[in-house]
């Protein structure tokens, strides 16, 4: 059977899926797989539906009309949303169409039962599962009858929840067409759904089957529980069965009904152990056959299995390093929960982070992860690494002990005798040798990082084509000479260890919890918060002129980042252009989600701190910055004394009090460095950028890129490549696009094996109230106050008083960290840049607290306790 508007399923492959849609595609995929039963049954092109659309009268205006609806406005949708399918449904089929349709059932059987089901052109891909959005239609008998439900799919396009999602994803609407499955009907004992993968903690080693009674559809409805059974490894390990009352039956007339099920066999298993490892044994089959997790919908009928739909699951976050073909155990954890920054990044960013990155990265998601399993299988290295872990994320010590848990998943090596474990250096998580408290380290490393950067500077000035790539790579090299530098890394672990000790020895001895927190306010050198505390600088030039903040509001949304070119035109105008250029000189090279090269920096879009600077000009009065400093330094200076005196009055309180002072000390020598190398990095990633963006629009001036973002989306080699040939595929970019897009639907896991396992990790407190919300203190105090939920930077509206709560906080959200009395993220730990900034400016501040911007409505007040990690929401 081969015609424009119906092919037979055997006709057709995943390849076609333009043609006859997601689920055609793959129906036809599973007609090809050996071993395999699918329903009889043929396909209504795309084509069809496109003839449908042609002739359904005034049919364009109303698609206009649908894609200029905001994707919040239920009640639009509603009506133009029906009013298109109630066009589409009263469209008359034409005869050849309607010829071609009935010619295809009639060869199915003239009176055979069929399904008809969507099968739209963006469902069920490998990005996106667009299940449920479009209609299915069981046990529908006769050929009037299908071809009425035939109309019914075409026009199912346009259901409220499809219209919402294209909307809210920026999906054209002309761009997505329907084609139709009509299969032979199965008349099921027992059917249900078969995840290859673990839909719940996304191990790919473990398959579950949901079965019941009957037809599929009292699964999928809820009308009753399923029988469960979790398979691996060819045996049936957990099985949960259900009391079920009732099934749907097809009707011999065509349609369905609800049955009750007779009570002696409301509890009998819908299968056996054997026909559910033999199902998952079809599963892996087709598994392997897609390429990744299926969502397999089954029945059973007295022949056997049949398989009615297979689709990705899409929510599975990827595995690591799964294409490297290593069949090792294997467990890493997330380096963008260290660096506070969890969103995806494009290829350039990530292949460029993983050039200069001191240990080796595996990308999945968009995101990089860091493979830990030699380390934690040492018995000497795994307790540094779970010590260091659990200080800074208690989350991901958690879930790395839970990964220690299960059984051999982590081959215990022999412990090594200490003359092997010394003869490399420390062993990894080790501390480094300790250095004198000396400020006059500070200052050299400071100087080292800012003369290896001007060295880039002038260096990088003369280079261009491939010659540029050579260089780059080489600079990568000097990049992580500098950072691999042993003083570096003393510097910043004497800063960290000094605060670890102070917390430890201060509870123990006064059981004082986070003492160090106050002691580290306003500490000498710390980039990032001095970067915060200028911008109130910058405010301070501003105000005084109305006419400048009058444009600086009235613009605010709106402006293009030539604005500073438009403020010389106004009184006080050039002061205030000259403020924030001498701003951007010193931070312009920062932004949010700065470890990705890709991101557009402050210099490239100074407009992103407008709503900041405003923010500052009406919450502060003038000298803020300075006054803020010296309010700090007071704290921490009597926090000193207090601490020094409490500890004198103790046994052997003269050797406390010493051994504090000069803790004190050191902490605050060090730990404001702390912030300085990641200034460093990101000061030569926008050398890297400028020089690569020159790169790319060089390529856009010869025709081989379409825009210069086109570059972001290859990889540091690949992008060297296209410069040599001057060749690109564009299907590439595109598919990378796409990409992107969809791993900003998945969240990163904390930590995750090489079997697909996610673990976010538990806190396992009981010391905290009913209700309240759990996470990591990082900076000790309670406050109360209004939550202000912010998810971009640039869209923060904050008013004096305010408690932020976000995902993550790099450290270009400094700026905002002056104007708010509390801080509350998901994502963070003890040093992170969050929590170090926090405490520099003596915020109360709870970090990893999951699901923070969900749980907590913007708004809403809410009281979070610092010292002790969680949040209350107030009533």
């Amino acid at each position: 059977m081969t015609d424009q508007y119906v092919l037979d399923l055997r006709q057709v492959d995943e390849t076609q899926v333009a043609v006859v849609g997601g689920k055609g595609a793959h129906l036809g995929g599973l007609s090809r797989i050996e071993g395999v039963r699918v329903p009889d049954g043929f396909c209504v092109t795309t084509d069809a539906f496109r003839r449908i659309m042609a002739e359904a009268p005034s049919i364009d205006d109303q698609l206009d009309r649908l894609a200029c609806v905001a994707p919040d406005d239920r009640e639009g949708i509603r009506t133009l949303s029906a009013r298109v399918r109630r066009t589409i449904e009263e469209t008359a089929v034409p005869g050849d169409l309607a010829a071609a349709i009935t010619g295809a059932h009639a060869r199915l059987g003239e009176r055979a039962a069929c399904a008809v089901r969507s099968s739209a052109t963006a469902e069920d891909l490998p990005t996106a599962s667009f299940a449920g959005q479009q209609d299915t239609y069981m046990n529908v008998v006769g050929p009037r009858a299908v071809l009425e439900h035939v109309s019914r799919c075409w026009a199912s396009l346009f259901t409220e929840r499809a219209v919402t999602y294209r909307l809210r994803n920026g999906i054209d609407h002309r761009t997505v067409h329907m084609a139709v499955v009509v299969q032979r009907m199965v008349l099921p004992r027992a059917a249900g759904v078969l995840f290859t993968a673990d839909p719940v903690t996304g191990n790919r080693k473990v398959a579950t089957v949901d079965a019941g009674f009957g037809l599929g559809e009292a699964l999928v409805s809820g009308l009753v529980n399923p029988d469960v059974f979790t398979v691996r490894d060819g045996e049936v390990v957990t099985r949960s069965i259900a009391t079920k009352r009732r099934a749907v039956h097809a009707v011999p007339t065509g349609g369905t009904r609800e049955v009750a099920l007779d009570p002696g066999r409301r509890t009998e298993p819908a299968l056996t152990d054997a026909q559910a490892v033999r199902l998952v044994r079809l599963g892996r089959r087709i598994e392997a056959h897609f390429g990744g997790p299926q969502d397999v919908e089954w029945c059973l009928d007295d022949d056997g299995f049949q398989i009615v739909q297979s689709r990705p699951i899409t929510t599975l976050f990827p595995i690591p390093g799964s294409g490297s073909g290593d069949q090792e155990n294997r467990v890493y954890v997330s380096v963008g929960h260290q660096q506070m920054m969890t969103d995806p990044m494009r290829p350039l960013g990530l292949s460029v982070w993983q050039l200069t990155a001191m240990a080796p990265m595996h990308e999945a998601g968009g995101r990089l992860f860091v493979d830990v399993t030699q380390r934690l299988a040492s018995p000497a290295s795994r307790a540094a690494l779970l010590d260091v872990m659990g200080r800074g994320d208690p989350l991901v010590r958690d879930a790395l002990e839970t990964v220690l848990s299960h059984d051999g998943f982590v081959p215990a090596l022999p412990e090594m005798a200490p003359a092997a474990r010394t003869a490399g250096g420390p062993p990894p998580g080790g501390a480094p040798a300790p250095i004198e408290t000396d400020p006059a380290i500070v200052t050299e490393l400071v100087e080292r990082s800012r003369t290896s950067v001007a060295a880039l500077e002038r260096d990088i000035r003369t280079k261009s084509g491939p010659a540029l790539f050579d260089f780059l790579l080489e600079a990568f090299e000097e990049h992580k000479r500098v950072l691999g530098d042993p003083l570096n890394i003393q510097a910043i672990m004497a800063g960290i260890q000094a605060t670890w000790w102070l917390n430890d020895k201060l509870l123990e001895w006064l059981g004082e919890k986070n003492a160090a927190d106050t002691l580290t306010l306003s500490a000498p050198g710390n980039v990032t918060s001095e970067m915060g505390l200028a911008l109130l600088d910058v405010a301070d030039v501003i105000r005084p002129w109305p006419q400048v903040v009058a444009f600086l509001e009235g613009a605010e949304g709106l402006l293009g980042d030539g604005f500073l070119d438009e403020l010389p035109k106004l009184p006080g105008g050039a002061e205030a252009r000259a403020a924030i250029e001498d701003y951007l000189d010193r931070y312009g090279m920062r932004c949010v989600g700065e470890i990705d090269i890709t991101r557009p920096r402050w210099r490239e879009r100074p407009a992103a701190l407008v709503p900041v600077i405003l923010d500052h000009v009406r919450n502060f009065a003038p000298g803020a910055a300075a006054r803020r400093f010296e309010q700090g330094l007071r704290k921490a200076r009597e926090k000193e004394r207090e601490v020094l005196s409490r500890l004198r009055a103790l046994p052997e309180g003269d050797r406390k009090a010493e051994e504090t002072r000069r803790m004190i000390d050191r902490v605050r020598t060090f730990i404001g460095y702390r912030e300085y190398p990641k200034y460093g990095i990101v000061s030569r990633y926008f050398v890297y950028k400028q020089a690569l963006l020159a790169e790319a629009e060089r390529l856009v001036r010869a025709g081989v890129l379409s825009e210069k973002e086109d570059a972001f989306y290859l990889t540091f080699e690949e992008l060297r490549d296209v410069v040599r040939s001057h060749r690109v595929d564009d299907g590439l970019v595109r598919r990378r696009k796409d990409a992107f897009r969809s791993y900003h639907a998945l969240t990163p896991p904390r930590v995750i094996t090489s079997d697909g396992e996610a673990l976010t990790g538990a806190y396992r407190r009981e010391d905290v109230p009913a209700g309240a919300l759990v996470g990591v203190p990082v900076s000790a105090g309670t406050v109360e106050g209004r939550a202000r939920v912010v998810l971009d930077m640039a869209e923060a509206d904050l008013e004096a008083g305010d408690i932020l709560v976000t995902a993550f906080t790099d450290p270009s959200w400094s700026p905002l960290f002056v104007g708010i009395t509390g801080l509350v993220t998901e994502v963070g730990g003890l040093m992170t840049h969050g929590a170090v900034i926090a405490r520099e400016y003596g915020l109360p501040a709870v970090v990893g607290v999951e699901r923070a911007t969900r749980l907590i409505r913007d708004g809403q007040r809410i009281r979070v306790h610092g010292t002790d990690g969680y949040v209350e929401i107030l009533p």
